[in-house]
């Protein structure tokens, strides 16, 4: 990226360049270089709506640090973590956010539960999303390189109003799974009432 963010040590005591060795070491280059392109656009977006530019960055660079491990490393995870006992009949789509951001606190020593509520919903939505999660949510969605029907609209409406932009993603998802009758995480449906009907949306 053109300026590289300065950790103060607040949210990791690892600098951006020994956090990005560590994750480099779970996922293979093409993640690899789609979380840098998520934190480029989080960081971005941090500074236009005014939000901490150093917890944008690690956000972004930690958001998909457990999408590459295997389904037994999530199941045991969400047994030693008390989590859900529902999450054990979904799959690494919901995992890797929801279970993953217990395995970054873990591992990583990231304890932040702003940045972690990024993680966690950064797939499925949540009713209340902080401006941060709001952001990762839609950098995740718009990094450079995503290329669907409706991402130029998406990227314009994040950068005009994030909570609309929210709404656009949260539809647009949400007809993707119903369109390829894929299950529906009961989240996904929570983030559509709070974000969608009252948005102002109009496609």
């Amino acid at each position: 990226m053109s300026e590289e963010v300065t950790y103060s040590g607040r949210y990791t005591a690892d600098s951006r360049e020994q956090l990005l060795a560590k994750i480099a070491k779970q996922l293979k280059p093409a993640r690899f270089a789609h979380v840098q392109r998520v934190e480029q656009t989080a960081v971005k977006l941090a500074k236009q709506y005014g939000v901490e530019v150093e917890k944008a960055s690690i956000a972004g660079l930690v958001h998909d640090y457990a999408k590459q491990r295997p389904d037994e490393d999530f199941i045991a995870a969400i047994h030693h973590y008390q989590l859900d006992p529902d999450l054990v009949n979904w799959n690494n789509a919901i995992w890797h956010g929801l279970v993953g951001a217990e395995l970054i606190k873990a591992e990583l020593g990231i304890a932040d539960e702003d940045i972690l509520d990024a993680v966690r919903y950064h797939t499925t939505g949540n009713r209340y999303m902080t401006k941060l999660a709001q952001i990762i949510y839609m950098a995740d969605y718009i990094e450079p390189a995503r290329d669907f029907d409706g991402v130029e609209k998406a990227r314009l409406l994040t950068s005009q109003n994030l909570e609309l932009a929210v709404a656009y993603q949260t539809k647009h998802t949400l007809l993707y799974l119903l369109e390829n009758n894929q299950r529906i995480y009961p989240k996904t449906i929570e983030t559509y009432n709070a974000w969608v009907p009252q948005s102002g949306l109009k496609d």
